[in-house]
């Protein structure tokens, strides 16, 4: 009895190995991909919650475009985002206000706009979910 109990502790442990493993996985990204397809796959990545997919294309993403800073912002939002969604909260502040010192130099008027205006929404909503969420006795008065 007791050898059959260890074979399933061993079958369980390989079971659990397996599932951790395949969750965390590099996915192959084409280097054929346009930053276009990029976008839309990490989008629908991110929609079915396969969000260490969706980093990896926005990674990709980023890496692939370095000359590219419409590219570079819309990466790092989507970035920030997908860890916002994971509930990473600080990470998620840390990389937004990084993405908000973009729209801090001369030239912000030529970055897209649509993500310093979501950097900041999201900024909020983090802000008032930290307030929410606060145990009471550490509620500022």
């Amino acid at each position: 009895m007791t050898m059959f109990i260890n074979k399933m502790r061993f079958i369980f442990a390989l079971v659990i190995v397996f599932i951790f493993f395949s969750c965390a996985s590099t996915i192959n990204i084409g280097e054929g991909l346009s930053p276009a397809e990029l976008i839309q796959r990490a989008q629908e990545a991110s929609d079915r919650n396969r969000y260490n997919t969706a980093l990896q294309y926005y990674e990709a993403l980023h890496d692939r475009n370095l000359s590219n800073i419409d590219l570079i912002i819309t990466a790092k939002y989507g970035i920030a985002f997908i860890h916002y969604k994971q509930k990473k909260y600080q990470q998620s502040r840390a990389e937004l206000n990084e993405l908000l010192e973009y729209y801090n130099t001369p030239d912000a008027e030529l970055l897209p706009q649509q993500f310093k205006v979501l950097a900041q929404i999201v900024l909020n909503s983090i802000t008032e979910k930290e307030k929410l969420f606060r145990p009471f006795f550490m509620k500022k008065e």
